[in-house]
């Protein structure tokens, strides 16, 4: 038996996984990258915070529409050729979005055409989204062992976080030195480098089969975890969190109107939030989160809670960006501990399904929740919205715990002995 670094994060020695998370961060980093710039865009030509929060909502149209129909979809294809195909779709999506940010396009179509463009782009961006997050969920299933699962998602989170955290900031700095096309070319240029690492991933078996009624196919996955306790309070607690508790899409404004800093100013705020999920992460590989995550699930997520509200209270930038980045630290426990329990619960012949229900009921609240903060902030002010905000997703986290004591009692070592 091994010991050491490699003996604890076994899953480094699986050359596909190492293709796997390549994709994982190649696609995190561009994709942050975008995000950043078309907030950051968004609000340059209109100077309106509502326009921040249709951005958010543009996306979460088609993620939540299209997602049960996806997961029926990824089901029964092939999930190598599903990631490869969403891959492809991000190249032509972020193609027409460079188009779109060159002073020849908008020269040629003025603010309110480019702004309506922009949202029609980010809501074709939400379609591959609902595509792409059961794809990569089933492959990750097929790539890495069971027994593995907790020390993969970890790697797999990690991945993830540090494209999260280095997007932000890569953009912030091109913005700085030559403008939102010079970011938008770059993310052009890493989504087609993408195509060559799952290119290194072998084709994998279709477990699911049967070709059930469509209807009765996509209520499965919604019937699956409304009948799992432990993981509908998980995905429960995640989206309600982040839906009342983000503070993101605001970030213009805090460095336009609070904290007057300047564009590298912003993208490290943008940037916070992973840099201290980041190392959460790096410290999980060395100390693995294995004893009672459902109770460390709701300490991490009322860690976020108050953070973002000491955060939308500050008026510095030294403080602003510490509490941005312990708001990351705690979320990185979150998802790393709702991650392991999605993967160790569902069945292998419906990973797309579920892995559709989780980006209904988590991932969508990312961009959900920018348009409640949008929304917010012209109702309240940028302030209130974001105390608010956290406030109630204290509230949101006393419900959860005590009407979910299974996830209380989660335990991975025991999830892990099923079905091996």
């Amino acid at each position: 038996m091994r010991t050491g670094f490699f003996g604890k994060n076994p899953v480094l020695q699986n050359k596909e996984f190492l293709s796997f998370l390549s994709i994982r961060f190649g696609l995190m980093f561009a994709l942050n990258m975008q995000v950043t710039i078309i907030f950051y865009w968004i609000y340059q030509i209109t100077n309106d915070k509502l326009a921040l929060g249709l951005v958010g909502l543009a996306e979460v149209i088609p993620a939540v529409g299209f997602s049960l129909f996806a997961g029926h979809f990824v089901d029964l294809n092939e999930k190598r050729k599903m990631v490869l195909f969403c891959i492809g779709s991000y190249v032509l999506l972020s193609a027409c979005l460079f188009g779109l940010s060159t002073p020849y396009s908008f020269s040629s179509l003025g603010i309110h055409t480019t702004q309506y463009s922009v949202y029609f782009l980010v809501f074709i961006g939400g379609i591959i989204r609902s595509f792409m997050g059961p794809s990569v969920f089933s492959l990750f299933g097929l790539v890495v062992p069971r027994k593995h699962f907790a020390n993969g998602t970890s790697w797999s989170s990690m991945a993830m976080q540090t494209g999260g955290v280095l997007g932000p900031l890569t953009a912030g700095l091109l913005i700085a030195l030559d403008g939102v096309v010079a970011g938008m070319f770059v993310v052009v240029i890493i989504m087609i480098l993408l195509l060559f690492p799952i290119l290194h991933i072998k084709s994998k078996p279709i477990l699911k089969k049967e070709k059930e009624p469509i209807l009765q196919s996509l209520s499965q996955g919604i019937r699956f975890v409304v009948k799992t306790p432990a993981l509908l309070g998980a995905q429960l607690l995640d989206m309600f969190s982040v839906l009342f508790g983000g503070a993101v899409a605001l970030l213009p404004v805090f460095q336009k109107e609070i904290l007057h800093v300047d564009e590298v100013g912003f993208g490290l705020l943008r940037s916070a939030p992973g840099i201290g999920a980041l190392i959460t992460l790096g410290l999980l590989a060395f100390m693995p989160l294995r004893t009672h995550p459902g109770k460390k699930l709701f300490v991490a997520v009322t860690g976020f809670a108050l953070s973002i509200i000491v955060f939308g209270l500050s008026t510095n930038f030294v403080l602003s960006f510490f509490m941005l980045l312990l708001s990351g630290m705690f979320d990185a426990v979150s998802v790393v501990v709702r991650s392991t329990i999605l993967q160790l619960v569902t069945p292998d012949n419906m990973r797309g399904r579920v892995a559709a229900v989780n980006t209904m009921f988590v991932s969508s609240s990312n961009e959900l929740g920018d348009f409640e903060s949008g929304v917010m902030a012209h109702w309240l002010g940028t302030v209130r919205a974001v105390v608010t905000g956290g406030c109630i997703t204290l509230g949101v986290i006393a419900v959860t715990f005590f009407s979910t004591p299974e996830l209380q009692k989660f335990d991975f070592e025991e999830e892990e002995a099923k079905k091996v």
